[in-house]
Order: structure tokens, then C-alpha cells, then sequence
């Protein structure tokens, strides 16, 4: 198995965080994302390197802005 950036790892701990925050599944997020509920998780578990306008899907579902998503990541 590959090893996860840590970026990325940092990412998807983020928007689980916010997820599960909210109060949410992942099938929940994918709907209000308008994204696949396969995706959301790999983004989650950091082995998939989301696009800016995917940021901004999950970001609008979350109702938080991309930068909140970012926190933390160097």
C-alpha cells in the first residue's frame, strides 16, 4: 500500500472532522456534495487528492470555507 501524504491525511482528518461535526455520513456529504459517497471517503482516509472544485463542493455542503478545510496542513 502506498504511504498517504501527509497533506493529504491532514485534509481528509479535516473535513471528517467537520463531518462527523455536523453530524453527517459520508453518503449525507456526497449528496449535499453532489459527489460520490466512494470518493468522499478516500479524500477522508487521504488516498485521493481532491480538486479545488471538489474542495469547494464539500466545503459549501459543509457549510464552512476551503481555508477551514486547510487548517493545520503544511
Amino acid at each position: 500500500m502506498p504511504t498517504r501524504d501527509k497533506a493529504l491525511a491532514r485534509l481528509g482528518a479535516n473535513i471528517r472532522a467537520k463531518r462527523e461535526e455536523k453530524e453527517l455520513s459520508q453518503e449525507a456529504l456526497a449528496e449535499l456534495a453532489d459527489l460520490d459517497r466512494t470518493y468522499i471517503g478516500g479524500v477522508e482516509r487521504g488516498e485521493r487528492n481532491s480538486t479545488i472544485l471538489s474542495l469547494l463542493r464539500i466545503a459549501k455542503a459543509l457549510k464552512i470555507s476551503v481555508g477551514k478545510l486547510c487548517e493545520e496542513i503544511d
